[in-house]
Order: structure tokens, then sequence, then C-alpha cells
């Protein structure tokens, strides 16, 4: 199923169905997981000396005995392991370093096309995204995957992300997860990588039971809703924004910070023409970039706009999938502007093991990503950004395809 789109509409309530790839560098080797156990084994050697010898502090989070002890039960168990248990293995070796920017790239083949999408709303997980023959599915409570309760089939894929990052951050992984074919037998909660059963709970309370097939259907997803909301919209645009007339507002989606030369003149182009009463940046589906490009053409040139850089008039919406430059340049917006952060908190801690390189696993030519360098930027307080004001959104919201973040904005009174 199609789901690069459903990853932007959910990113940003907070509750994204994506791999957490943060930033995809593929290998230019194919990846190769039919190896036999002493490949894996060798596989495993390399990352269990290397991963220490290039990460600016791999032993930061978890101690290096704990380190070597996960090795050396992997090391025992791959002598009968399949390759997805292998290569979840090494991922979740590789989560125990804590920093989101270090993590094994899941393979490509790894996710198996499940015709739904999941995502987590209060303790609920809801069937969000459906191809059209599970549409009878749309809507409801999964609670249970294979034969887990749904709470323990997500708590064993988070074992696989990173670990020391705050609570929420791991909850696009999570989400994806739960439909990747692969991670769930990876993982032991399924037998077959290709079908996967799903027990849910509709809004009636009827329990019935769904198999998920993997496919590779072109087919559009079913969503809950009719009328997209406004941040689902031109998911092909890095940087979009539209002039919102009733509210006097400018609102800008910004997915990536790259590139920001040319859309960030054109949006100071629409300032000075429309005169708005109020300026958002949407960064709630930023998975980041280089933060010293957000700080050259957005933040400094936005903390100029006297008529803009004052509070009630200038938003900046963050959501858990903020991430690397896109947080970055939120902690700087907060700083150095009057910008109001409206959404939920950001789960990577602003003060963190950063600034990612790769290398390639020799065997499996899995790539696994590795921080070089600590950042601060919340130098006091709470190693968090939270936003000044808190908006969770709700399945009714999702359901309804409104957005309750910008709304809050849009209704905020100008000074």
């Amino acid at each position: 199923m199609s789901k690069p789109t459903l990853i932007g509409a959910l990113a940003v309530l907070g509750v994204a169905g994506v791999l957490v790839a943060l930033w995809i560098d593929r290998s230019q080797k194919p990846e190769n997981l039919q190896l036999s156990s002493q490949q894996w084994r060798e596989d495993l050697q390399f990352l269990a000396r290397e991963l220490p010898k290039r990460h600016a502090n791999a032993f930061h989070f978890t101690q290096r005995e704990r380190f070597e002890k996960a090795v050396a039960v992997l090391d025992a168990q791959l002598e009968h392991a399949d390759s997805d248990t292998a290569w979840v293995g090494l991922q979740r070796i590789v989560s125990l370093v804590g920093d989101a920017h270090t993590y094994l790239q899941t393979p490509q083949d790894s996710a198996s096309d499940l015709p739904l999408d999941i995502a987590r709303f209060g303790d609920d997980y809801r069937v969000v995204s459906v191809d059209p023959e599970l549409k009878d599915s749309l809507g409801a409570r999964v609670v249970q995957v294979g034969d887990l309760p749904i709470s323990r089939a997500a708590e064993l894929c988070s074992e696989l992300f990173s670990r020391d990052e705050n609570p929420d951050a791991s909850a696009s992984f999570v989400n994806n997860a739960l439909t990747s074919g692969g991670t769930l037998h990876g993982l032991g909660i399924t037998n077959n990588r290709n079908l996967v059963r799903y027990t849910l709970v509709d809004d009636t309370g009827r329990e019935f039971v769904v198999d998920a097939h993997s496919s590779a259907s072109d087919a559009a997803p079913v969503r809950a809703f009719n009328e997209m909301p406004l941040y689902m919209q031109n998911p092909e645009q890095p940087f979009a924004c539209k002039y919102l007339v009733d509210a006097a507002t400018l609102y800008c989606n910004v997915r990536t910070v790259r590139d920001l030369r040319k859309p960030a003149a054109d949006m100071l182009n629409v300032i000075r023409e429309k005169n708005p009463d109020k300026l958002v940046i949407d960064l709630r589906q930023n998975r980041g970039g280089d933060y010293t490009v957000g700080e050259k053409y957005l933040v400094k040139p936005i903390r100029a706009l006297t008529s803009l850089n004052k509070k009630g008039h200038l938003f900046v919406l963050i959501s858990a999938d903020t991430f690397s430059a896109a947080m970055n340049n939120a902690a700087q917006f907060r700083s150095q502007t009057a910008a109001l952060l409206v959404g939920q908190e950001i789960g990577e801690k602003p003060n963190s093991y950063q600034e990612p390189r790769s290398m390639t696993l020799p065997n499996s030519h899995l790539t696994v990503r590795y921080s070089t360098r600590f950042y601060r930027f919340a130098p006091d307080g709470v190693n968090a950004i939270q936003p000044d004001h808190e908006v969770v959104p709700t399945w009714a919201d999702y359901k309804a395809g409104s957005d309750p973040v910008l709304a809050w904005v849009l209704k905020y009174p100008v000074p």
C-alpha cells in the first residue's frame, strides 16, 4: 500500500506510521539477507568491534559489559536463526547505544507491504489506513497481534528503537513495526512474515480477526476522512505555504531542512505582500537536514520581521517526530524569537549525540548509522523541547480530518 503519504499524515499527529529511518542513505551494494550463520556472526562481530570505535561515545547510555553480553547472546542464537531473526537481533544490539541517530537501517524488504497502517491514540492502537479489501477494519482498535496482546507486541517492537530518547520518540517506529511482516517475524510475534493475523474490536464492541497478507497493491488507501486536512496536502513538496485569508495567517509546512534559500525567499515575499497577522512554521513532519540552513534561511530572517516576531503572531508547530535539524531549529526559534511552540514534546533529546555517519556490514550489506558529535541545544533545565501549549490529537480529531494544533493557533487572539 502507499505508505509515504500516510507517513506525513500521521507524523503530524505524533502517531506516525513511519519506519524511523531518519535519514536513509542506502548502500550501493545490494542487501543480502540469505546468509549462513557464520556470515551473520561475522557481521555481528564487525558491528561489535567497529561501532564502539566509530561512535563518539558508544557507552554513554549502556555500559560496555551489557553491550558485550547482548552480543554474546545473539552470537549463540545465530546458529539456528533465520534472516529476520538475525537482522532484528542486530537492530536490537545497535539500539542499546541509545541515541536516535544511531541505528541499523531496516532492510528494504522488511515491511512486506502489509495492507494496513496502525497508529496509537492514547492507550488504543487503531487501524488508520487500509487497502480497499480490508475497509471494514478501518478505525477498529487492535487488541492482539498474532497471539500477543497489542501492548506486549508494541513493547517488543520498542526494544528495537534507540533507548535513550524521550518517551514518545519511539512512537513512529513502533507503529510501523506493528505492520512490518519482517520485523514481527524476527521478533517471534508471527511465524510468517507475509501473513499477520490481527484481532480487532470495532466501536460497537464486535471482535473480529483480519489476516493481513503482504501485497504490492497500487490501490489508493482508504482512510477515515473524506476531505484531506491542510497538513496532509502537497506531501511531495518539502516547503509548502498557504495564505489563510479568513485568519490572516500564512501557514508554511516545512518538511525538510535542506535547500531552503528559494522557498524561504518566496515565503518572505508573501509576507511582504499579504502582511499577515500570524505566521505558522509547521515542523511536525520534519525529519531534519542541516540545522545551519534552517538557522540561516528561517530563524534569522523571521527574527528580523518586527511585525511578526512577537508573542501571538509567530508560531512553530512541533511533534514527537520533529527530528534532528528540525529539533535544533525549534530550539533556536524558542531561544532567539518570540515564537510560541505548539503541539507535543519532541521525542529526540536536544542535548544528545548527532552528526551521523554510516558503515556497511560486510556480508549482509546492511547499513548502520552512528553519531559522531555531541550537541547541546537546551543548556538549562529538562533535556527536552516541550511545547508552550500542548495539544494532543485524538482519534476523533483524526477521524474527522481535523488538525487541532493548527486550530488552536488560528483561534489564539491577536494582541
